[in-house]
């Protein structure tokens, strides 16, 4: 009776801390409307259209495209052949590691030159502000649209932006040859950087945007000033069979506590310094679960499952 009694309290402490504080979210929709047509962009095929809009929001521990750096092996896929699944991969990885927040996928309509898509009603968090887009020109040799770590968290203001516009050019993803509207190119090697090439030589684009993103607010939670970032942290491998874990966003915590489903505490550690990631070792735990307590320098309190198979 003594130890179910414990189980409870702890849990009811768990719940209580993590309900305790309320995490800022802002609720948009965010749309592309296509301006490309052949009088500032060259003459366009008969099947002229663009892949999915595709995309991310995220936290600035990571970038998923960059104009002057190569494309990623997910980015080449969709400015190339309008594949997502590799970005998606790369995007599923990052929220593993707790740098990434939700996976955006939304198609064009009609399938056409002019054309639109609209990501609606999508939540953002404080803790992943930062918005990256991508679409394919399609058909192209990996020509596409992109968005690089869109902020849509005013970090002056301390609060979410209101409805914007940003005009968005094409860009070469640098990785397949080819001046014209052609699929079917030899492999840039070796590959190149991500380019703007509105008005470059040798390309059917002028310097005339290809569309328009507009972001539009909706709403928003109201931010609790003492809402703390414990509740972002992941836990990785979990399940764990390697003898350490890994704890992502862990800079702002000081307390790392690993009780059993006894409420015993197994293992207790402090830290006062401000590392993105920390090892842990649990090579001494047995099978089974466990609850991690994690205390932040607030003293917010938000807990995790964490298995040991």
């Amino acid at each position: 009776m003594k130890k179910t009694t414990l189980i409870c309290m702890l849990i009811f402490s768990i719940f209580f801390s993590i309900n305790n504080f309320a995490q800022s979210t802002a609720l948009y929709d965010i749309s592309f409307q296509s301006t490309w047509n052949s009088s500032d962009h060259g003459t366009l095929p008969s099947n002229a259209h663009w892949s999915n809009l595709v995309g991310t929001n995220h936290n600035g521990s990571v970038t998923f495209l960059a104009i002057g750096q190569p494309a990623s092996p997910g980015i080449e896929d969709v400015a190339e052949i309008g594949d997502n699944s590799t970005f998606n991969s790369e995007v599923q990885a990052a929220i593993n590691m707790g740098n990434a927040e939700q996976w955006f996928n939304e198609p064009f309509a009609p399938y056409a030159a002019i054309s639109s898509a609209t990501l609606s009603n999508i939540t953002v968090s404080e803790d992943f502000p930062l918005v990256s887009l991508a679409a394919m020109i399609a058909p192209s040799p990996d020509w596409m649209i992109a968005v690089n770590s869109l902020n849509l968290w005013d970090t002056d203001m301390e609060k979410w932006k209101e409805s914007f516009t940003v005009d968005l050019f094409p860009y070469d993803a640098g990785t397949e040859d080819g001046f014209g509207y052609s699929g079917s190119n030899p492999s840039t090697n070796p590959h190149g950087v991500i380019t703007n090439i509105a008005g470059a030589t040798g390309y059917p684009f002028n310097s005339e945007k290809v569309g328009t993103l507009t972001i539009t607010f909706k709403s928003s939670t109201l931010s609790n000033t003492n809402f703390k970032r414990s509740e972002t942290a992941k836990i990785y491998p979990n399940p764990s069979n390697t003898g350490n874990i890994t704890i992502a966003n862990a800079n702002s915590i000081k307390n790392i506590e690993i009780y059993d489903v006894l409420g015993k505490a197994v293992k207790t550690l402090k830290f006062n310094s401000t590392e993105q990631n920390r090892k842990v070792d649990v090579s001494s735990l047995k099978i089974g679960v466990y609850i991690v307590r994690l205390t932040d320098n607030f003293e917010a309190i938000t807990s995790k499952k964490l298995v040991i198979d």
